[in-house]
């Protein structure tokens, strides 16, 4: 309570006396001393750099020392204009905190305990941290790739957008790394390899060479009590390379209390938890004010907007992220919020370049451009790549105010802000939790530009609960769901601690080569079994459906999607608003026409003939449409159908060995459903997320037959030719990118 008071004191005084300074001071001075109340020393000197100009300067010597002594030195290298050292040995420490190896066009400084974690990863030590969102643990990453000690490095981040953003962080290290995104991409003998991958992609992956150093991010997902559909894989990626490569390893994420007991020993780990931060969050409670309204929310919805766009104006100086329950709802609240915008008239914003390629290669009409018109960004797991990245650029160049989120704001993103606001209290349609909650709060204040960060609640927070991550391959519950066939059938049989499970009789009793299959595949055991008997059933009566090559026709694609459906979905899998029989035809148009204003416009008519809004206008009905299309292009296309496709070929692969067939192969249209039907050697480019519609004007002047670094060298050489035809956007994303 105390620390609360004394924050409050700062933050409301004018002018502060001398007598107070040194009060806080000393105040500050005790917590620190004691370990366990460190944090609220810390807490006290975050504000007191918030409000530096209101400090009388004949304390400024002695809150200098306090500043030092809390090891916050990025703040002491930032403010080095207004706080000065009055003590060489001061300063000698701050330059030990230097981070010199790191390539930047500034001088990068550790924090106290980014040194200390430094420092026990240079010792060789496998390490487990827990920390705060603001804390930079990334930074640690960057600094082992910098070190040049690896020779090696596997990161494995939950999405393509994480991996995309740390590829564009470490590309200033590719004259000593070979950096490698994509599994086809091969690793060199002479010359160090950095792969940047997701877990499946590691699964996939054919040739590893012998791994120095592994980095899993967000390593909270090895839990399959979250109820993350890729725990699987992460946990598979994770024991793969640790019994085959032994590397040493860095495992970090936010607001864990501790993991499986034993794991440390056995693999000479430490677990480090620490609640050390650079920034100070302030929580600001709406819903008491409001609780009589916001507990009816279909009576009150509209009250309830009405609230959160008062407060947003309120908040126009500043920026803020807006935590919403789903794309549907980041949609219309962002919609909403720019008529509420157009109301008060909101100096709108013409600075985006992104504009023109929508009005160009999606709709004049989406509301998108209306959004970003108002300073408004969206990003959710609906939207392309690019756009997404585009959204937080913007956003991290201040471009936008705000900025509506899904869950995204949690695992897909690396981004934060002045203020973060909690409307929705829901996530998937259930409730969020304690963990959910405190990733979100997490991103509220930004390191070296925020001091203080604000969090506003439209609903009480979840109960506080300790969070502790089970890491499944390594505790191997009696409990299959978290314990799943899909993990255990990739583990040794000399690693199974419990031979007695009927899970594990049932996976000893399969044949050994239809077991290295579904390992191989890494997808529902149960489900796997029941396809490879109804082709074993089928390969004779409907051969014609089951051994195909380039391209299916419709009923070959209907046979292997409905397969995939009845089998491989997992049980409470989302897939609203996408059916069983619509997914076969929607794959097969785009397959012909590989255009997204077709999926668009194929979406929209489907609509109107179904009635599916029968309340909307047609321009509403068409943003539905784009809405529903990207998300089909997204999740669908370019992830679950290709990955089905490739699991029912390894199937049909043996299934035709086993009766002397010659096999089909599915493998070509897989690859070029996920890859948006681009030319093989230009994937990289979308990879890299550069748009669809750039890397076809590239195509013309990139011969078919180029290995990857000369069509990166050929991009960048036509993007600076005079007289080429793409876009300014087109060219700010080659840019970023490359």
């Amino acid at each position: 309570m105390i620390v609360e008071i004394i924050k409050q004191k700062i933050q409301t005084e004018l002018n502060m006396s001398v007598i107070d300074s040194f009060d806080i001071a000393r105040q500050s001075s005790i917590f620190l001393k004691d370990k366990d109340s460190a944090n609220n020393g810390r807490k006290i000197i975050v504000h007191i750099l918030n409000n530096w100009e209101k400090i009388p300067i004949e304390t400024h010597e002695m809150w200098t020392d306090l500043i030092e002594a809390a090891g916050f030195y990025p703040y002491l290298e930032k403010e080095k204009k207004n706080i000065k050292f009055s003590n060489l040995s001061g300063e000698i420490r701050k330059e030990l905190h230097f981070a010199n190896e790191l390539i930047n066009d500034k001088k990068i400084y550790f924090h106290e305990e980014q040194k200390i974690l430094k420092n026990i990863l240079r010792s060789g030590k496998n390490l487990i941290v827990s920390a705060p969102t603001s804390f930079g643990k990334s930074l640690l990453i960057e600094d082992i790739v910098s070190s040049n000690k690896y020779k090696n490095i596997v990161v494995i981040q939950p999405t393509l957008a994480l991996l995309d953003e740390t590829r564009k962080k470490l590309k200033k290290y590719k004259e000593s790394y070979n950096i490698i995104v994509r599994t086809s991409q091969k690793a060199l003998t002479n010359k160090t390899n950095l792969f940047l991958l997701t877990a499946e992609r590691v699964l996939e992956y054919k040739e590893f060479p012998q791994i120095d150093f592994l980095v899993i991010d967000e390593f909270y997902k090895l839990s399959t009590a979250r109820d993350d559909e890729r725990a699987d894989h992460l946990n598979n990626a994770f024991y793969y390379l640790l019994k085959n490569y032994n590397p040493q390893f860095y495992l970090l994420g936010p607001n864990i209390e501790g993991i499986s007991i034993g794991f440390e020993e056995q693999f000479n780990a430490l677990f480090y938890k620490t609640d050390y931060s650079l920034i100070d969050n302030k929580i600001i409670d709406i819903y008491p004010e409001h609780q009589d309204k916001f507990s009816q929310p279909r009576k009150y919805k509209e009250y309830k907007e009405n609230v959160l766009f008062n407060l947003l104006y309120e908040l126009k100086d500043e920026q803020s992220i807006i935590y919403c329950s789903s794309p549907n709802r980041v949609r219309d609240l962002a919609y909403k919020f720019t008529k509420y915008l157009a109301r008060m008239d909101f100096q709108k914003n013409n600075n985006i370049s992104l504009i023109e390629w929508i009005k160009l290669y999606v709709d004049e009409k989406w509301n998108l451009i209306n959004f970003l018109e108002y300073h408004i960004g969206i990003n959710d797991g609906a939207l392309q790549k690019h756009i997404n990245s585009s959204m937080i650029k913007y956003f991290n160049d201040e471009k936008l105010k705000y900025l509506f989120c899904t869950s995204t704001i949690i695992e897909g993103v690396n981004t934060s802000a002045k203020n973060i606001i909690v409307f929705d209290s829901t996530k998937g349609g259930k409730p969020i939790d304690f963990f959910d909650y405190s990733n979100i709060k997490g991103r509220s204040g930004r390191m070296m530009i925020h001091y203080v960060g604000k969090i506003y609640n439209f609903k009480a927070p979840p109960e506080q609960e300790r969070i502790i991550i089970d890491i499944p391959f390594f505790e191997q519950s009696e409990n299959p769901k978290e314990f799943s066939p899909e993990i255990e059938i990739a583990i040794d049989e000399s690693d199974i601690k419990n031979k007695n499970r009927e899970q594990y009789k049932k996976l000893k009793q399969l044949p050994f080569a239809e077991k290295e299959i579904f390992k191989k595949n890494g997808v529902l055991v149960n489900g796997q079994i029941n396809i490879l008997n109804q082709l074993k059933f089928d390969i004779h009566k409907k051969r014609n459906l089951v051994v195909w090559n380039g391209s299916p026709n419709y009923e070959q694609l209907k046979y292997v999607l409905e397969l995939c459906w009845d089998n491989l979905l997992k049980e409470g899998e989302t897939t609203s608003p996408m059916t069983k029989k619509r997914i076969t035809k929607v794959t097969f148009d785009y397959g012909i026409k590989k255009s997204v204003k077709y999926l668009i416009d194929s979406t929209y008519i489907f609509f109107k003939e179904k009635d599916r809004f029968p309340k909307l206008n047609d321009t509403d009905i068409l943003n539905e449409a784009i809405r529903e299309s990207f998300q089909i292009l997204r999740h669908w296309f370019q992830y679950k159908v290709p990955k089905w496709l490739s699991v029912v070929h390894e199937l049909q692969l043996y299934v035709c060995k086993q009766n002397n067939i010659t096999p089909g192969n599915y493998t070509w249209y897989a690859s070029q459903l996920e890859n948006d039907f681009i030319q093989d050697n230009l994937t990289i480019l979308s990879e890299y997320g550069i748009p669809k519609s750039a890397i076809e004007k590239l195509q013309k002047n990139i011969d078919d037959g180029l290995d990857e670094q000369s069509v990166i060298k050929k991009t960048i050489e036509y993007m600076n030719k005079k007289g080429n035809d793409l876009l300014l956007y087109e060219i700010e994303k080659i840019n970023e990118s490359l």
